[in-house]
């Protein structure tokens, strides 16, 4: 049996916090956050091996499930949220969920990541099978919620990742396609929402961002599928017509109206 610490857990590398500067303390937070892409960078080839997994599941119709507690749930979610504006695709295609429903996205439920069955029914609400992926995300790697949901999962065929910040956790051992984004001790002492929230938000980047690619949502660099949703998005729309097309502003807008998509507007474009 592999040892587990959890180092997530252990005594921050600062002591007498509240005696620091407020200069002090920026500083030294900030030294703690730029060790985290390091971390994130020994993990590049696991992280490879699960965006493989989901780009394979999601090219056969398949779909992405996050599923997470407290922080780990809401940055799924977030990452979730952002694909159907980024890339045009739909809302069910990515889903992050979170222990104690849609209200622990802003509030607590107490005790709602202690339920090792919970993470299952809440999957079974969206008619899970086995051409999706359920992504496990949990900084400790040990929330019954999120164990419980992927060994379901395992035991139902579902290909199962996750993402957690201690070496060797229960939830890594359940997981098909573990990573393990190892950032050490946090600045204050046990606050996973620091180190480790930015260690999942750098991984969920890679996962959704490659994958999308993979999956022709962009063109060159550009976002060419995104939904022109405000005057921000429409006006990058634009600038995007005018470099791709050689054309001015004008008819950039004319375009933008006819077909409301950069993608069809240069498709059906004719000089």
């Amino acid at each position: 049996m592999m040892t587990f610490t959890k180092t997530t857990e252990q005594d921050s590398n600062y002591n007498h916090l509240e005696q620091m500067s407020i200069a002090d303390l920026l500083m030294n937070i900030n030294n703690e956050d730029k060790t985290v892409p390091y971390a994130v960078e020994k993990a590049l080839p696991q992280i490879n091996e699960l965006t493989l997994q989901i780009v394979n599941q999601l090219k056969k119709g398949g779909r992405l499930f996050y599923i997470g507690a407290g922080t780990s749930g809401r940055l799924g979610i977030v990452d979730a949220s952002e694909c159907p504006p980024t890339f045009g695709v739909p809302h069910e295609l990515v889903v992050g969920l979170i222990a104690g429903g849609d209200s622990a996205i802003r509030k607590a439920v107490e005790f709602a990541e202690d339920s090792t069955t919970q993470g299952w029914l809440d999957l079974k609400e969206h008619n899970i099978n086995s051409n999706d992926i359920v992504v496990g995300i949990a900084a400790s790697g040990t929330t019954p919620y999120v164990i419980g949901a992927l060994d379901i999962c395992n035991k139902e065929n579902i290909i199962t990742g996750c993402i957690t910040c201690n070496k060797n956790s229960p939830l890594a051992l359940k997981a098909k396609y573990p990573v393990e984004v190892v950032v050490g001790p946090e600045f204050v002492t046990g606050s996973s929402r620091m180190k480790a929230g930015t260690a999942q938000k750098l991984v969920l980047n890679m996962l959704t961002t490659a994958t999308m690619i993979q999956l022709g949502k962009v063109k060159g660099n550009k976002m060419v599928d995104m939904q022109l949703s405000n005057n921000k998005l429409v006006d990058r729309g634009e600038k995007m017509l005018m470099n791709s097309l050689q054309i001015n502003r004008e008819k950039a807008n004319e375009l933008i109206n006819i077909y409301g998509s950069v993608r069809e507007a240069i498709n059906n474009f004719k000089k």
